[in-house]
């Protein structure tokens, strides 16, 4: 009996696991599936990335990286494993950026109206001091000196810092934002998955404002 329950436990163990990871289509490596981005092929034979992972289909995963996308248009491997002609959007890089900006903001709109994220320095500092478990949110373009003193109240709290100033701003209904915090929940962990997919696609980092 014992030894039964023990290969259950473990099956089931191995089945949460297969169910959070992928196989990287240019890499040829099975990784947790937040550091990949799925794709399917349309019945028109498009190319379609699909952010929230629930369009039908079958699944093509590569590494949220600009470099590994890239080689996978160079060396066409989505075609070769649809085993069919795949037409890709000019630009796909590009337009995958875009898509994960909106998903970041539409996330932190959310987690605003459901009343489990607070912007500006002063609400922030303020939540932390609470001891809130959540995460920080930080804009790549604001002033260094602010983000490391809320960061040391809070030194063990996870950063995303990935979206601009007016990115964030804009997913609050202000012109900049440059601190935030997101408690922990379903949400967080969303924006978690995706500003880590958007890192690996984003250029360099704009030039510093001044903070809000």
């Amino acid at each position: 009996m014992v030894a039964a329950a023990t290969e259950v436990y473990v099956q089931e163990i191995q089945d949460d696991r297969s169910a959070y990871e992928r196989r990287c289509l240019v890499r040829g490596i099975v990784v947790n599936r937040r550091g990949l981005i799925r794709f399917v092929v349309s019945p028109e034979g498009a190319l379609v990335p699909d952010i929230e992972e629930r369009l039908p289909g079958r699944g093509f995963w590569v590494t949220a990286d600009r470099t590994a996308l890239t080689t996978a248009l160079r060396r066409k491997l989505f075609a070769r494993a649809a085993r069919q002609a795949v037409a890709v959007p000019e630009e796909l890089p590009q337009q995958l950026e875009l898509s994960l900006i909106r998903r970041c903001r539409e996330l932190l709109g959310l987690a605003r109206r459901a009343g489990q994220a607070v912007f500006g320095y002063q609400k922030v500092r303020e939540q932390l001091l609470t001891g809130l478990d959540g995460m920080l949110i930080e804009a790549v373009d604001g002033a260094s000196g602010d983000c490391r003193k809320l960061q040391a109240l809070a030194p063990r709290m996870p950063v995303v810092r990935v979206l601009s100033a007016a990115e964030i701003g804009t997913a609050v209904g202000r012109d900049h934002i440059v601190h935030g915090v997101i408690r922990s929940g379903r949400l967080a962990e969303l924006l978690d998955r995706d500003a880590h997919r958007l890192a690996g696609l984003r250029p360099a980092v704009p030039t510093p404002l001044t903070p809000v």
